[in-house]
């Protein structure tokens, strides 16, 4: 019972702590994975933890909803799309990286060949988190995202595979060649048969459920499930999940009404979000800072090793691609290269490996600790200025001069409505509210000119704006549908029949706002004037 209580103490607490986290990186300009890992430094460095970071709370625990998550909300067709170049960053180049990263260290480091090969896989799987958040906030290329967080997902899976087959060489003392291939395309091969099985199977069950608790239940449900299935059979876990998240993202919804829709997206960025709180929180608390610096030439060697096979590649499987798709800028290529984060999945890997290997496998260990903590910390927060310094993601000057005329008019709006309130309450008299009144309202019509011609000449502006002010009207009716409920003002069915009609503007992705009433007979549609507010200032 107390071993209970001290687990569920433990467990409140880092929740805590990332939900402090999070609200802290608002303010600063820190990928939030990046701000847990050194939070964690710092916690255990101040009073070191005994933590049991295990392959299998990794593996099975963690990773199935974050790669379902991703995967769930991944178009097909645009993945379609792109599929070449994706499947040629997750195969052949996690086999190249694997190569070349093994080869070199084995060369510079006390790691005999067959376990720098096993490093070599391990360390070879993408882990961009951080990098996907920063495309989605700073609104980045979709293809550019899509490629980074396709080869992410399906790297995985790549990775685990060869890392086992390599392994399994590495304690037996040889390797076959054609049954090494042999075994990777079955267990790959099973893994997706899997994934497309549960994941086809469980949309033909929402589609015919119209509840959403079950609904998502059943999503849960195949997110885990699909990877106990694929390792009970012995195939890859992570590649079932992948393909199980596919079919149900683009089949399952079709089935969904939108209120399940709202809740079950709601749902999986909740689950992704705490998966990713502890995965990273963890790495930080696990991390043996003077272990580390006690090998800091093997990690450095290991540093290089990572960051020259990711350009050989990127660059060469890059343009590999160009010949026969849509060609990728070279620019994409560099945020590519720089872009490729390792985490989750190599510490699991890292962690899992047999005590029979020795000090070798321990340094592994300890050089893989090495290169997570580099790539989160120095890559994943120079990130933002590349992409800056590469011109992809860049500010439209109309939309930042729209912004200043925006806030400017704001802030003079506020400042006119305190000074009523200071005049109000006797806080100046009626002679100096009479004088700064008419300034204040001059600079406030001027501005609001400035803000009406920029529209004028570019309608877009507006249309955000306009998108975001629709749907928080939408939210409103839906909070207020809320409340009939729960006071017993309305049932149970009329709430879900006017919840759903208001879920379905929600969904929509050109929704309009709702008409309004149709006049009654006889009587007259108010002219313009009579619908314009009488104080249009």
């Amino acid at each position: 019972m107390d071993r209970f209580i001290s687990t569920e103490t433990l467990i409140i607490e880092l929740l805590l702590v990332a939900s402090l986290v999070a609200i802290l990186v608002r303010r600063l300009r820190v990928p939030y994975t990046v701000a847990l890992v050194l939070v964690g430094l710092v916690l255990t460095l101040q009073q070191p933890l005994e933590l049991s970071l295990t392959p299998e709370l990794i593996l099975a625990l963690l990773v199935p909803p974050l790669v379902f998550e991703a995967a769930f909300h991944i178009n097909f067709t645009e993945l379609r799309r792109n599929l070449p170049g994706i499947l040629l960053l997750a195969v052949v180049g996690v086999i190249l990286s694997t190569l070349i990263v093994g080869g070199a260290v084995s060369l510079v480091t006390p790691l005999s060949l067959p376990i720098a090969l096993v490093f070599g896989a391990l360390i070879s799987a993408t882990d961009p988190v951080a990098v996907v958040a920063l495309f989605r906030a700073l609104g980045a290329p979709r293809r550019l995202a899509l490629l980074v967080e396709g080869e992410s997902l399906l790297n995985d899976g790549t990775a685990i595979v060869l890392f086992n087959l390599v392994l399994a060489a590495a304690l037996t003392g040889h390797f076959d060649l054609l049954n090494g291939v042999a075994d990777f395309l079955r267990v790959s091969a099973g893994g997706v048969v899997v994934g497309l099985a549960l994941g086809w199977i469980a949309a033909q069950i929402i589609a015919r459920v119209d509840d959403y608790l079950i609904e998502t239940t059943l999503t849960t449900v195949l997110a885990f499930g699909a990877y106990l299935v694929a390792e009970r059979l012995h195939f890859s876990g992570v590649l079932a999940v992948v393909v199980a998240g596919l079919v149900n993202g683009n089949i399952g919804p079709q089935g969904m009404s939108p209120t399940t829709r709202i809740v079950l997206f709601n749902f999986w960025e909740y689950v992704a979000f705490l998966a990713n709180s502890f995965i990273f929180l963890l790495i930080g608390l696990q991390v043996n800072v003077p272990t580390l610096l006690a090998n800091w030439q093997p990690i450095a060697w290991a540093i290089v090793a990572v960051l020259a096979a990711r350009s050989i590649v990127t660059y060469s499987l890059g343009w590999v691609v160009n010949r026969f798709s849509d060609p990728l800028p070279l620019r994409w290529l560099h945020v590519l290269n720089w872009g490729g984060l390792r985490g989750a999945i190599a510490l699991a890997l890292a962690l899992s490996l047999p005590a029979s290997l020795g000090p070798q496998g321990e340094l592994v260990r300890i050089m893989a600790f090495g290169v997570v903590l580099f790539t989160l910390l120095g890559q994943s927060t120079t990130m933002r200025p590349l992409l800056r310094v590469l011109a992809i993601v860049t500010r439209n000057p109309i939309q930042m001069q729209y912004e200043l005329r925006h806030a400017r008019l704001m802030t003079f709006r506020a400042a006119a409505t305190h000074l009523d309130s200071l005049y109000r309450d006797g806080f100046i008299s009626e002679q100096a509210w009479e004088t700064l009144r008419p300034e204040l309202l001059r600079q406030v019509e001027t501005i609001a000119h400035s803000v009406r011609d920029l529209q004028r000449m570019y309608p877009e502006l507006t249309t955000e704006e306009l998108e975001s002010a629709r749907r928080e009207l939408l939210r409103a009716q839906r909070s207020a549908l809320m409340s009939m409920r729960r006071d017993a003002i309305i049932s149970e069915e009329a709430f879900e029949l006017l919840a759903s009609e208001v879920d379905t503007l929600l969904m929509s992705e050109d929704f309009m706002p709702p008409e309004p009433p149709v006049a009654h007979a006889g009587a007259s549609a108010p002219t313009n004037d009579s619908a314009r507010p009488k104080n249009s200032s």
